[in-house]
């Protein structure tokens, strides 16, 4: 007996738009911190003091021209004069809130001790600091703050605490400077940038624990007269000098990132907020000349966190009607993956030649140079990466394999300074340190390529000392040489896994050929648009690879999607570079590429691909 959807058939959709892949949205309106200009202080100054939130901050003293003894008030639009300092100066530091806030040290001139209380209304004088000085470091609240460096003169490393009443001394900064930025808290504090003896604009960062300074990653900048705002794991500096500039960095509690700029550069400004998100900028130099510009950076654009099922909401063999373009319409896979690069979080060795496994959020970098051959190995969670134990044995133009940051296998390379150069060692990870197994039959290097996991690895091509074409697998015992490419080959890339593999690009025009692997022979298919060599790839399986960059006769970025017929151009990086490693085994809609080298130094960037898992396609009778 028939049924009613048997008679009736089955509904489709009606859609006003089409579904967004998540990536595209992203790509659209992508995720990211930028500076809007709020409310101009009434008096323009520089050298000043900040406390507060973007939505409640007070601004005090300061200079341009003349000492300035004004604060002023913010309430997220606009700036209200309120009483003055007791003694108005210049190079002061400054914490706590809009209504419960610190003033201390800075220069009237000479440079002073003198400490002042905010009740929301007027200023208090208090309990002076030990030691007086300016251009200093403050954070923390009115209750429990923190000053640190400073010129009293000469630089001075000293720190202060401050409980409400008086000032004790506490461990010195271990690099004494003056004109840094500061966040945090009295036991949780970071100041970064600064002048010091001999190092005129550094871009040292020291951490507090509540009783001594550690120096911790730097900044990408060295500058003087810079502000922050934010918390010791979640903070923005910004601005500084020389000359005055508007750069921007974020910092994630592990590492520096460049962010987008202040609208107008500057130095000497003031800066107040709860973290790396929301914040405010306000007054500044550059020099004797002052300003009374405010900018307000926030977060705009759909945040990482956003469901990705709000966008692709759609399944795979679904069809709707769109009534908007009078379409039929269906949700396929296939296609080139709509898609984009975002920053992630920087190695801590900047280098090139490496190799890497693994997947977006559980990735391994190992070996590289410059400017011999390095035993360095790092592990990436998805936010940051960690250094770990070291390769045994010291090698550039690595190859490697492995679904993960905890089983991978790095194979072959280059051994410089060493007897073996042409390496045919090949070391397994289980995710806390290496051990040395099996060696390859013939040595090579010069990014040889490999795919697959720890236990099913196929190395392909390389250099022993010209190209050669030898491939072999290893079966988590032992390696076996089977089919020679048909291409002999170095500085090429590689994706999949032993019985479904392929190789291309690499160095002779440079190439741009794609061989494909079917567990017994090598066949050549469709070529790369952009033919380059010391290139990247990615992707667990032929029908959907990437290609990452490289190099032609300069440095390229692009990127190419592999269907498994032919390679489209798709999204490209956002820094061009070769000799790049990525995370092998990444999927295609998750790929991952770290370090390499611009054409101009190595590289620390971290870059991740995020495409869509679905494409729109309109329904046709052809």
């Amino acid at each position: 007996m028939a049924n009613y959807q048997d008679i009736k058939g089955f509904n489709v959709q009606s859609k006003s738009t089409d579904p967004t892949p998540y990536a595209q949205a992203l790509a659209d309106n992508p995720y990211g911190g930028v500076w809007a200009s709020g409310g101009s202080l009434n008096t323009a100054r520089g050298f000043l003091a900040g406390a507060g939130t973007q939505t409640a901050a007070l601004a005090f003293g300061g200079a341009g021209p003349g000492i300035k003894d004004e604060t002023e008030k913010y309430d997220g639009s606009s700036w209200t004069e309120v009483n003055d300092l007791n003694s108005g100066r210049s190079y002061l530091a400054g914490c706590g809130t809009q209504t419960a806030a610190l003033a201390f040290g800075g220069n009237l001139p000479p440079q002073t001790a003198a400490t002042e209380k905010f009740d929301g209304t007027n200023w208090t004088e208090v309990n002076d600091l030990n030691t007086s000085r300016n251009e200093l470091a403050g954070f923390g609240t009115q209750t429990s703050a923190l000053a640190a460096g400073g010129y009293d003169p000469p630089y001075t490393g000293v720190t202060e605490k401050f409980d409400g009443t008086s000032w004790t001394e506490t461990g010195d900064l271990s690099t004494a400077r003056s004109d840094m930025g500061g966040v945090g808290t009295q036991t949780a504090g970071l100041v970064f940038g600064g002048n010091s003896p001999g190092a005129p604009n550094t871009n040292k960062v020291e951490s507090f624990n509540g009783t001594s300074w550690t120096e911790t990653t730097d900044m990408n900048t060295g500058r003087r007269g810079l502000a922050g705002a934010g918390i010791q794991t979640a903070a923005l500096g910004f601005g500084g000098t020389p000359p005055s500039t508007g750069k921007t960095e974020s910092w994630n509690g592990t590492s520096w990132t460049e962010v987008n700029d202040l609208g107008t550069a500057r130095d000497y400004l003031a800066g107040a907020g709860p973290s790396n998100t929301v914040a405010l900028a306000f007054g500044g130099g550059p020099g004797p000349s002052a300003k009374n510009a405010t900018e307000e950076w926030a977060f705009s654009g759909l945040p990482p966190s956003t469901p990705a099922a709000d966008y692709s909401d759609s399944i795979i063999g679904d069809m709707y009607y769109n009534s908007t373009t009078g379409q039929y319409k269906a949700i396929k896979s296939g296609g080139a993956p709509i898609g984009a690069w975002a920053s992630g979080g920087a190695l801590n060795n900047a280098r090139e030649q490496l190799a890497g496994a693994g997947t977006q959020t559980s990735a391994l970098a190992a070996g590289g140079a410059p400017p011999n051959s390095l035993d360095y190995t790092e592990t990436y969670n998805g936010t940051a990466w960690s250094e770990t134990a070291e390769l045994n044995v010291s090698r550039r133009y690595v190859a490697g394999a492995g679904a993960s940051s905890t089983a991978a296998l790095f194979i072959g390379g280059y051994n410089d300074p060493g007897p073996a150069y042409y390496a045919a060692t090949v070391e397994s990870w289980n995710g806390s340190g290496w051990t040395e197994i099996t060696d390859l039959n013939t040595g090579r290097a010069t990014y040889a390529q490999a795919a697959g996991t720890q236990t099913a690895a196929i190395t392909m091509g390389g250099n022993n000392p010209s190209n050669i074409a030898l491939a072999e697998i290893w079966n988590g015992s032992s390696w076996t040489e089977v089919g020679d490419l048909n291409t002999a080959r170095s500085q090429a890339a590689a994706a999949g896994i032993t019985t479904d593999a392929m190789m291309f690009g690499g160095a002779t025009s440079p190439e741009a050929q794609t061989e494909t692997w079917n567990g017994s022979s090598w066949t050549e298919v469709s070529d790369l648009n952009t033919g380059r060599q010391d290139l990247g790839g990615s992707g667990s399986a032929t029908p959907n690879a990437l290609a990452i960059a490289g190099y032609t006769t300069t440095h390229v970025a692009n990127t190419e999607s592999w269907n498994g017929t032919s390679w489209t151009e798709v999204a490209d990086l956002a820094t061009a570079r070769g000799q790049l490693a990525p995370g092998v085994q990444s999927p295609p809609a998750q790929s991952i590429v770290f370090g390499g080298y611009t054409g101009t130094a190595p590289s620390a960037a971290t870059e991740e691909w995020t495409a869509a898992d679905f494409q729109i396609k309109t329904v046709t009778t052809s």
